[in-house]
């Protein structure tokens, strides 16, 4: 056998192999493959995935079946009983919450997830949590937003951008991200929309290009790696909630399950978190977040993102705003007045345009159990949380009439004080 004859039977199915997928992602059939399960849809909603996240194909199915986003971060990821994927599990309610968020997902991030599920979320509902953790003065972390980052949804958005205030700020924000620049061509798209023009010709034949391949790419693969786990967790949970749903016999449970889950300190933080991640560095963390400000960060601008997606597609959207441990507020001195503050801000964000359904936990971290642990949510929280989310999403959508003010994207109101509000004004 020759030397061509011996390569081309080693590389040889190598070679048809990429083709054929070639051939698959450039076609414009389906082949069947934009379709995804039941038991798969089931599996994304609580996976806390970031392929699901930075996907386009399981979310748009899984919102088109019925699942409710739920936006927001880490707190996601605590799955106690009291959970609202558990109450919606155990309870069977007429809605199924999709959870889109994990561990360093903020506004940015979220504002271009949703540019693949526009449609999905037009007229429609959706929860959205705001952690007031985000609203650090240097704004989102560049390493997480790039974790997250699809350029799928940067293709979703160009292909649908219209020279808005809101087009104009997010490519200015994408081009400050090494994600912005990842891509020569699409950097360029990026920049000529940032300076409020339209992409060039040839820029928008690449752009229509890269959707099909990389949505032929996200059908192909996006339903592979989501992991059962959670979902398995969520059904254990739910297994130890009553058969009928009485909130004073889920309150009296979940003070129960908090007791028994927080009896290694006297902050009423999880043992689990407090043996693995505070108690060996408690004594320095003394007073370590005396200095912490929310009330002046890009994270507001970033917000603005959010909150005009959803005016554009006429959403229905309940934030909630949750609390901090004041337990631990006070032994870190973390100021109460500054989240006050804070409060404030956001809640003027919001209201001034028509953003009402406000579920404002802020005050509530020095109730028994409401937290797991420093920052997030845990079992009274959680029955707190659902006890507005469940009459909000089982309620008739009602039309939504927002008025977006463009001047929150402006450096003005990322850095403007509290006090100075009717200043803005």
């Amino acid at each position: 056998m020759n030397v061509a004859k011996r390569l081309f039977k080693i590389f040889g199915p190598i070679i048809l192999a990429a083709v054929l997928l070639l051939a698959v992602l450039l076609s414009p059939f389906s082949f069947g493959l934009n379709h995804i399960s039941k038991d798969t849809e089931k599996k994304a909603a609580v996976s806390l995935s970031a392929n699901v996240l930075k996907g386009r194909l399981v979310k748009r199915q899984a919102l088109d079946d019925g699942y409710v986003p739920f936006f927001g971060s880490s707190e996601w990821s605590r799955f106690d009983p009291m959970h609202p994927s558990v109450l919606a599990t155990k309870y069977h309610r007429n809605y199924r919450p999709f959870l889109l968020g994990a561990r360093g997902t903020q506004s940015l991030t979220q504002y271009f997830a949703m540019q693949s599920v526009k449609k999905q979320i037009t007229n429609k509902k959706a929860v959205f949590v705001i952690s007031p953790q985000w609203f650090v003065p240097q704004g989102t972390r560049k390493d997480a937003f790039s974790y997250y980052y699809s350029p799928l949804q940067t293709i979703d958005w160009l292909q649908d951008e219209q020279n808005t205030a809101m087009d104009r700020y997010a490519a200015q924000r994408l081009l400050q991200m090494p994600s912005g620049s990842s891509d020569r061509i699409l950097e360029g798209a990026l920049a000529r929309v940032a300076a409020g023009f339209k992409p060039t010709s040839a820029q928008m034949t690449y752009i229509n290009y890269k959707a099909r391949v990389l949505g032929s790419e996200d059908e192909f693969f996006s339903r592979f790696g989501i992991a059962g786990k959670n979902l398995r967790t969520v059904n254990a949970q739910a297994n130890k909630l009553p058969a009928t749903y009485n909130f004073n016999q889920l309150n009296q449970l979940a003070g129960k399950i908090g007791a028994a889950q927080t009896d290694s300190n006297s902050l009423e933080i999880s043992n689990q978190f407090w043996n693995t991640k505070l108690k060996r560095n408690y004594k320095r963390l003394k007073d370590s977040q005396r200095h912490l400000n929310y009330t002046k960060s890009p994270e507001f601008a970033d917000f603005q993102l959010v909150l005009n997606q959803f005016a554009k597609t006429h959403t229905d959207v309940l934030f909630i705003i949750p609390p901090i441990n004041q337990r631990w507020s006070a032994y870190t001195g973390l100021s109460m007045k500054m989240i006050a503050q804070f409060d404030k801000k956001i809640q003027y964000q919001l209201k001034s345009q028509g953003f009402n359904n406000v579920l404002d936990l802020t005050q509530d971290g020095g109730k028994d159990y409401f937290m797991t642990d420093t920052i997030h949510l845990g079992w009274r929280g959680w029955l707190a949380v659902d006890q507005k989310v469940d009459p909000f999403l089982t309620k008739k959508t009602k039309p939504v009439h927002y008025q977006i003010n463009d001047d929150f994207y402006s450096k003005e109101w990322q850095l403007l004080k509290p006090s100075e509000i009717k200043d803005f004004e």
